[in-house]
């Protein structure tokens, strides 16, 4: 059964004629994404540093947001989550996912690194993942002028951004296992209603193609401005639920919405990364719909689950 909440919100967007992003061009799907966020935000809570940083990239400067939760000591080196924001690797980006970063900052007690990664359709696969894992790498690397703990580190995000978080966690094992000691050692993951197979042929993309935030058509869209083909679905980079192994992976806490398209995938994955060792928190909202973390001022659940992924993070991180 739908959360009644999510489901006025649901009628509401119906009520408003907000069109399927499918219709729109990118800037104007951007810029609804902007504009419809001040009424479903809650306010921002507050932290002690907010500071708009940036990283070297593989092609040009990768702009971040550093947050220091409140009440902690300036100066000591605490935990840190690299998160990478939702929006179908085309929409969303710093503000978008401020009030989420910061109140995950202040849930875990720890310091949160938001990645305005390169988007499609301007930049295409995998230009995401090369900005999210050197975002990572830049990160553990500066952790004394961060004033972070390299050895507590773990990357995260929803939806699009979920998919990153998995990706660079894979591309991270990786490397280590070629050699590379410079790669970030990560300890954890928070995937939060992510994607995980392109190809988009689970049940629950069936039940859900239509009368949600994200539909089909939604999701078809955002694949054809990401992906330079449909060859592209079959790399795992895209699809990370195709990897020839998930062995050696962090750790994770996986959360999926009921009434979500992503729903089945997501539980794959968990299944999966189950399969091969990798210890995992699969967290169902059934009655949720996808998107809701971040719609915290009219689906009071977010605020629940975002208080359930501090208390993952903390005690992932040694503070629980």
């Amino acid at each position: 059964m739908l959360d009644p909440e999510a489901k006025l919100f649901l009628e509401a967007v119906k009520a408003a004629g907000r069109p399927d992003v499918s219709t729109l061009t990118p800037p104007e799907a951007r810029q609804l994404y902007k504009e419809t966020r001040g009424a479903v935000t809650p306010e921002p809570p507050e932290v002690s540093e907010l500071d708009n940083i940036a990283a070297p990239g593989p092609h040009g400067p990768i702009p971040l947001r550093y947050y220091r939760p409140a009440g902690v000591d300036k100066r000591e080196p605490i935990p840190v989550l690299v998160f990478y924001h939702g929006g179908g690797w085309v929409i969303g980006d710093l503000d978008t996912h401020d009030v989420v970063c910061r109140s995950l900052a202040n849930e875990a007690r720890c310091a949160v690194v938001s990645v305005d990664y390169r988007m499609g359709p301007e930049d295409k696969f995998p230009a995401a993942v090369d900005d999210a894992y050197a975002a990572a790498h830049w990160v553990a690397g500066e952790a004394k002028s961060l004033r972070i703990d390299p050895t507590r580190l773990a990357v995260g995000g929803d939806s699009a951004g979920g998919n990153l978080a998995a990706v660079v966690c894979l591309m991270a094992r990786g490397k280590r296992k070629d050699g590379d000691e410079t790669a970030p050692k990560i300890g954890y993951q928070l995937l939060i209603y992510p994607a995980t197979d392109m190809h988009m042929a689970t049940g629950s993309h069936q039940r859900y193609a239509k009368d949600h935030l994200l539909t089909r058509d939604s999701m078809d869209w955002f694949q054809q401005q990401y992906l330079n083909g449909s060859a592209d679905r079959d790399d795992w980079r895209a699809s990370p639920l195709r990897a020839k192994s998930l062995a050696g992976l962090p750790p994770a806490y996986l959360l999926v919405a009921g009434h979500d398209p992503l729903r089945d995938e997501g539980e794959a994955y968990a299944v999966a990364l189950k399969q091969a060792g990798v210890p995992v928190v699969f967290r169902e909202f059934p009655g949720q719909i996808h998107g809701f973390v971040v719609l915290g001022k009219v689906v009071p659940q977010a605020t629940q689950a975002i208080a359930e992924m501090g208390t993952a993070l903390k005690l992932a991180f040694g503070q629980g």
